[in-house]
């Protein structure tokens, strides 16, 4: 009834508004179909997306090895601003990136970049020097830098290609000069310095440099026992064995193993730093001189803090002492044990140490605690190895003289042989003025602090020689030959032992009751005459059939190298020079010590 009562004009329009919507509508659901299938695509490919992974540098794709790269960052004007270029320091930052892209492990990573612009580098953040060296560091020759606290780097099969395993970067941070803008100031090479791996020269660019060091085919590696490290050898080798964990704590032992024929440290002065907040609660076998974040400890364990070497006594060629640290936050677990960097060991007139960062080894093996035999591993154990440094000119603490029959005067040690603090009262350039004779024994004003040593030669070459030596206990002195040493006979007096594996050296100590060189004492009149050091003297004799070949005047009759309690001596640069017969010569060494007394040492017939 409702229908019959529309009109029928009505009803026609009707009829086109629906027409007009149906066109409509199929407008808005093809616009609609469109939205959703391009939607519908763009969620399939969202699905699929892998994550992003990291830029990779030009040469690492191809690089079946190890993958080290320098990028130089930025660079700002420091003050003082000045208007030589020679002089005017700039602060630079760089990156460097070690990346294990082969298929082995490497382990205990080191690098060397290198500076070529007097460079001090203030930070390595991710790692060490590796030679244990604080910062700020000059390194303008150069640098050694090692991993921390990543100190291995995963290959990518072992870790799914995990770059947080496989690859450390360094933020480098520092100071250089007399390179100045547009100028990059690039490092001459980077490489990797470790055992079984070889470099090529690196690739060079404006801003950066890599390199792909590949393992060497003729490299023969030790099977391995355990993941890590063998431990490795060194003239001083420093073991950190955890052997007790706690939560908040863990007990450790440090052994000190002298293993330089030559090396010695009396009263060894052992330092370290935590790098996690970490201190010292207890110790047994030693005792600590400083209480601070840096481990300051001096040496007992049993013979004064004296480490002598295997060739004098073996006995004396370890020290042993134990710690118990405490750790803070977060490393509050048993297993979050990190070892403390930067270790350094120094002795009183002692060879100058350098020692590297710690490495992860094999487990340390004690005797069972109970008697029965069997083997306790420690938990964790670390491997410190330091090698002894030669002093550089200016820098020794023992020099040398040289005198002959044949030359009246004394050629005495290089003038400040041994340093020159304050160089507008000295002169270190200056040659050395020529001494008498009887003026050896006197100590000179300007090398009071030091330690002397006079060789002195004189008469036949067949016929015996002296040696003379002051207040140091159980001293050893060490002479080397170029030609001479292998004639060796005999030692009169004091302990002589010819070490044929080192170079034929003469090995000299004090006998029994003779081993203790006593100090220096005041003169008869201590306002007029000088002090007076105390002295020890023997006589060496040579094999007469080893005489032939050796050339007195050219210096085969002097030392090439003297040692005293480890510490190299400087030689004079000058020999004797005269008239006379010199085929028959015989060998007189004399050495004088002063380090708060003298030691004095002669050689003659």
């Amino acid at each position: 009834m409702a229908a019959n009562c529309i009109p029928s004009k009505y009803i026609a329009n009707l009829k086109e508004e629906s027409k007009e919507d149906v066109k409509l509508s199929w407008k808005v659901l093809g616009f609609m179909l469109f939205q959703f299938c391009s939607t519908s695509h763009f969620c399939l490919a969202q699905d699929y997306d892998t994550e992003a992974q990291p830029t990779l540098p030009e040469g690492q794709e191809n690089c079946n090895g190890i993958f080290v790269s320098y990028n130089f960052i930025s660079r700002t004007k420091e003050y003082p601003h000045v208007k030589n270029a020679t002089a005017q320091a700039w602060a630079f930052k760089a990156t460097a990136t070690i990346m294990n892209t082969g298929t082995y492990v490497l382990q205990a990573w080191k690098i060397f970049i290198g500076f070529q612009y007097k460079e001090i580098l203030v930070s390595a953040g991710g790692a060490v020097l590796t030679n244990g060296g604080d910062f700020p560091a000059a390194v303008g020759n150069g640098t050694f830098i090692s991993g921390y606290p990543q100190s291995d780097l995963e290959t990518s099969i072992d870790t799914a290609g995990d770059f947080n395993q496989i690859q450390a970067q360094i933020e480098l941070s520092g100071t250089q000069f007399g390179l100045r803008p547009p100028r990059i100031p690039m490092p001459k090479t980077i490489k990797l310095v470790n055992d079984g791996y070889k470099c090529p020269a690196p690739t060079h660019r404006k801003t950066a440099m890599y390199v792909c060091c590949v393992r060497n085919p003729k490299y023969k590696a030790k099977d391995l026992k355990t993941k890590f490290l063998p431990r490795q050898k060194g003239d001083l080798s420093i073991s950190y064995d955890v052997t007790q964990a706690y939560g908040n704590n863990y007990l450790a032992q440090v052994t000190i193993e002298n293993s330089n024929p030559l090396g010695r440290l009396d009263h060894w002065n052992l330092t370290w730093e935590w790098m996690r907040g970490e201190f010292i609660y207890s110790m047994k076998g030693a005792y600590v001189r400083e209480v601070d974040t840096a481990g300051c400890i001096n040496g007992l364990a049993g013979q004064n803090g004296t480490l002598l070497p295997e060739t004098m006594d073996g006995s004396k060629s370890e020290s042993v002492f134990q710690v118990q640290v405490f750790k803070l936050p977060p490393d509050l677990n048993r297993t979050a044990i990190y070892p403390p960097q930067k270790w350094k060991i120094v002795g009183v007139l002692n060879p100058d140490y350098k020692c590297g960062p710690p490495i992860r080894v094999d487990p340390t093996q004690f005797p069972d605690p109970s008697g029965l035999q069997a083997t306790k591993d420690a938990l964790a154990s670390w491997q410190v190895v330091c090698n002894i440094s030669r002093p550089t000119e200016g820098n020794f603490k023992c020099c040398v003289s040289f005198s002959a029959y044949y030359d009246e005067s004394v050629i005495p040690c290089d003038t400040f042989a041994c340093g020159c603090e304050d160089t507008e009262k000295c002169n270190p350039k200056k040659p050395a003025m020529l001494l008498p004779a009887e003026a050896l024994l006197v100590p000179f004003a300007n090398r009071s602090a030091k330690a002397r040593a006079w060789a002195a030669l004189k008469q036949a070459f067949s016929s015996p020689q002296a040696i003379a030596l002051i207040n140091f206990e159980n001293w050893f002195t060490v002479i080397q030959f170029k030609k001479a040493g292998s004639g060796y006979e005999k030692l009169y007096s004091f302990n002589g032992t010819l070490l044929t594996k080192l170079n034929n050296t003469i090995f000299i100590q004090g006998l029994p009751g003779l081993n203790y060189l006593m100090g220096e004492v005041n003169g008869s009149n201590p306002k007029r005459d000088p002090n007076v050091p105390g002295k020890q003297q023997s006589v060496i004799s040579f094999k007469k059939k080893r005489k032939h070949g050796i050339n007195i005047a050219e210096g085969d009759g002097f030392p090439s190298r003297v040692f005293f309690n480890g510490e190299e001596c400087a030689l004079p640069t000058r020999l004797p020079i005269g008239s006379g017969n010199r085929c028959r010569l015989h060998l007189v060494l004399v050495l004088l010590f002063t380090i708060m007394s003298l030691l004095f040492i002669e050689i003659h017939n």
